[in-house]
């Protein structure tokens, strides 16, 4: 099974080398599996959530397809904060609602 770090440093052949960057498109997916929020891909320029966000919108195939990764990664990985009802929507993340 694959581990986050496995694919941040290229350690298996089914995935390329991902930018562990907090606030990047890998790390943001696997943010929103590891907190249950959807599938919805993103990230920021800089750091969370105190620099510009990208939405899907705005992203390169190659920045989705490490958000998916980020994604997929740690839900086969299956890390969750463990928190029943309280995880945090992309909504609430973003101040949206």
């Amino acid at each position: 099974m694959a581990t986050y770090m496995d694919a941040v440093n290229g350690n298996h052949t089914s995935q390329p080398n991902y930018d562990p960057r907090h606030g990047g498109p890998y790390d943001r997916g696997s943010s929103d599996s590891y907190y249950g929020r959807e599938f919805i891909p993103h990230y920021y320029k800089g750091a969370t959530l105190s620099s510009p966000l990208v939405e899907l919108k705005d992203m390169t195939a190659a920045e989705i397809t490490a958000y998916t990764a980020g994604f997929r990664d740690n839900e086969q990985f299956g890390d969750k904060n463990g928190i029943e009802d309280g995880f945090i929507t992309l909504e609430k993340e973003l101040d949206l609602v």
